[in-house]
């Protein structure tokens, strides 16, 4: 009986052309025997990996080349969906020719773009999507066994999303780069959480270690952490919400070249001079802070007049009153 005849027709326009034909005219499928690989001068490796979410399974054979680590021939056995059998036959057929260190590049999201039919169509259901994903699993395990290593060991980050190979560490980084909040824009950004959709939240056909709400809320609890923090270290060192007269001596020194960064020193540098602020001192009535100009300034008529007016008249306005300039 042919799988179509198993799935009704509105699950089916679901499917791509292509996952329709391997489903039932897998290309791959078979075996590969010890003598098989002898006769072709290449090491046998067979691997096996299930996928405990669906019980599907499959077993990938591999004539490998020991000379150059290319991969001579590759078959496969599938135990489960027609999916399966499809996102396996494509997993099979894009290792051919590959050595084994560029077989492990290939992704579940590699598997899942051969099947399309066009570049812009899914090849499957989203609810689908785990079965391209324990095809990279399988060549993970086919690497391993080849190269007598864990096959965690090509796995060099935490995987959140299976279904799009988004990593913990990507889903931090994008949500405060781009200042994320809800689960729906990390899907937009990242495509975690458009598949099966396990990775969202506790309940899905899937358990996982980490979901999209519990990191969510912990980069947003660490951001608002960082700024609060942020606000307060700003706050302790400029004396921010604190009156000019009862800052302390580095306060006032910061705030006053805060205020002649932003207003006046533009000016001056424009004509060649410039200024530096040497002491400020309590004087009964007055603020006294005391300058002394710099380059062209230093012999400008102005300096005593204009220019010095319009120095204490900006601090007095942005900062005290009581403000007085005295060049030296």
């Amino acid at each position: 009986m042919g799988f179509d005849s198993l799935i009704g027709g509105s699950i089916w326009d679901e499917y791509s052309q292509n996952v329709q034909d391997r489903m039932n005219n897998p290309r791959h499928m078979g075996e590969i025997t010890e003598e098989e690989a002898e006769a072709r001068g290449g090491r046998l490796i067979v691997a096996d990996f299930g996928a405990e979410s669906c019980g599907d399974a499959v077993r990938l054979y591999w004539i490998v080349d020991p000379k150059t680590d290319k991969i001579l021939d590759a078959k496969f056995k599938s135990f489960g969906c027609g999916t399966a059998i499809a996102s396996s036959d494509v997993m099979a057929e894009l290792t051919i020719g590959k050595t084994v260190d560029e077989a492990v590049k290939i992704t579940n999201l590699d598997v899942e773009a051969a099947l399309r039919d066009d570049p812009d169509t899914p090849a499957v259901p989203p609810q689908k999507m785990h079965c391209s994903v324990m095809a990279y699993d399988v060549i993970k395990k086919a690497a391993a066994e080849y190269k007598g290593v864990d096959m965690e060991s090509f796995e060099s980050e935490i995987i959140v999303c299976e279904c799009a190979r988004v990593s913990l560490g990507t889903l931090k980084e994008v949500i405060r780069l781009n200042d994320l909040k809800t689960v729906e824009e990390i899907t937009d950004y990242t495509k975690a959480g458009a598949f099966c959709k396990s990775c969202i939240k506790p309940g899905g056909h899937e358990e996982r270690e980490y979901y999209l709400v519990d990191i969510l809320a912990e980069v947003r609890g660490e951001m608002e952490a960082e700024r609060l923090k942020a606000a307060a270290d700003s706050a302790a060192g400029t004396g921010e919400d604190v009156p000019f007269a009862q800052m302390t001596l580095v306060q006032k020194l910061k705030k006053i070249e805060s205020v002649l960064d932003e207003n006046i020193r533009q000016m001056l540098i424009m004509d060649g001079g410039n200024l530096e602020v040497l002491d400020i001192k309590e004087n009964d009535e007055y603020i006294d802070v005391y300058i002394r100009y710099l380059g062209a300034c230093s012999g400008c008529a102005s300096s005593s007049t204009g220019t010095l007016y319009a120095i204490e008249a900006t601090l007095k306005d942005k900062l005290d009153p009581k403000i007085r300039v005295l060049p030296i």
